[in-house]
């Protein structure tokens, strides 16, 4: 009956590493790559398309340049906003590429009766209905009040950017009750970086995994293909383009790591890969700076790697001493940080570092005020899970 492509998350321009944003949009581009290969009816992009409301300019105009493919490749794509992309004032960049003709924001509501009724983009039989996410999943509360407008005999796709409670897992955040949404065929769900089916309802995985933590577990992005008269309707396309060497490493004495993790990543093969080095363990005498981490990096750099990430956040000090003599820069953030996280132990120290480094961005050329503080305001929300 339809054949068409689910695709969320690809969060273009959430990467500040250069390398780690081309890989990202790479990741993008195979899968606009695919769809068109395959011959999909149309593709489906369940929000945050973008990191932000207003991506960088260069960001734009290559996003541009794939939207293009689909239209001539005449594949149309039905989009909604995500909680990154969203915007209060209701305009985004989703906006300039509708007006483009390269795709078709397929929210449309009317509210009545303290009611919410979603009008459908009807395609070749086919009623397509959407409601975008919003910060803090302030979406929810809205969402329980909406109602599909009727469209007999089509098939219904209804597509959400949000957390349903079948796979919200044990986070303490609010959620949709899926058995109480109004009925559709098929639930084009984005906004949960995970690969995750219940029933019709289904999260296809981000495109590119979108930190350290994901590139960790998800390893690779992916999207699902989904064709209604085959036997296993959905077929998951996983997109690979660099393989993820992982190292664990427990570190009790600072002093004697750096061989000891060379001597560990010596033993590897990293040639294109993106190593992740994840360290752990109680220092007693020595601070995390006593780690050669330039070192370690020129090593890699060295073996053909395509990029390496660090994590010391498990990396503790035993006793930190704000009064020592830090002679480097760099010390002077380490050690205000670990003495910060022990002073007032909280969930919240674990993004202390990456708040830091999102507010250390600069401003962009031709960026105004109001945009550069859009961007780290909303960068730091994402971090910190709003």
């Amino acid at each position: 009956m339809v054949r068409f492509a689910h695709i969320a998350d690809v969060h273009l321009g959430g990467w500040r590493q250069p390398e780690m944003q081309d890989l990202n949009f790479k990741s993008f581009q195979k899968a606009i790559q695919t769809c068109i290969e395959k011959k999909v009816e149309f593709v489906l992009i369940a929000g945050d398309l973008f990191d932000t409301a207003y991506p960088p300019i260069e960001i734009l105009k290559e996003t541009f340049a794939e939207f293009r493919k689909l239209h001539d490749a005449r594949i149309p794509c039905f989009i909604i906003a995500g909680s990154h992309d969203y915007s209060v004032s209701g305009k985004t960049f989703l906006d300039v590429l509708e007006k483009a003709g390269f795709c078709k924001n397929v929210f449309d509501a009317e509210e009545k009766n303290e009611s919410i009724y979603l009008t459908p983009t009807l395609h070749q039989g086919i009623a397509i209905y959407g409601y975008p996410g919003r910060k803090s999943g302030l979406e929810i509360p809205d969402i329980r009040r909406c109602k599909l407008n009727d469209a007999p005999g089509m098939f219904k796709i209804y597509m959400l950017h949000t957390t349903i409670d079948k796979a919200k897992g044990v986070l303490p955040i609010d959620s949709l009750e899926t058995d109480n949404l109004p009925h559709a065929d098929y639930y084009a769900l984005g906004h949960l970086h995970i690969d995750f089916k219940y029933e019709n309802f289904v999260y296809p995985g981000p495109v590119f995994p979108n930190n350290f933590s994901e590139l960790e577990t998800l390893k690779q992005g992916s999207f699902y293909i989904v064709d209604t008269e085959a036997t296993q309707p959905m077929e998951k396309i996983d997109i690979k383009l660099k393989k993820i060497e992982t190292i664990n490493v427990i570190v009790k004495n600072a002093l004697v790591a750096t061989e000891r993790i060379i001597q560990e990543l010596d033993k590897r093969d990293l040639n294109d890969k993106v190593v992740l080095l994840r360290l752990e363990g109680l220092l007693e005498d020595q601070k995390v700076s006593d780690i050669k981490f330039q070192k370690i990096e020129e090593f890699i750099k060295s073996k053909g790697a395509y990029f390496f990430l660090k994590n010391t956040h498990d990396l503790k000090v035993k006793e930190a001493d704000m009064d020592i003599e830090i002679k480097e820069t760099d010390d002077v953030e380490e050690e205000s940080i670990k003495q910060y996280s022990e002073d007032n132990p909280s969930k919240f120290n674990d993004n202390v570092e990456s708040l830091i480094n999102a507010l250390a961005v600069e401003k962009q050329e031709g960026e105004t005020t109001e945009v550069f503080n859009t961007r780290l305001i909303e960068e730091s929300q994402k971090i910190l899970g709003f």
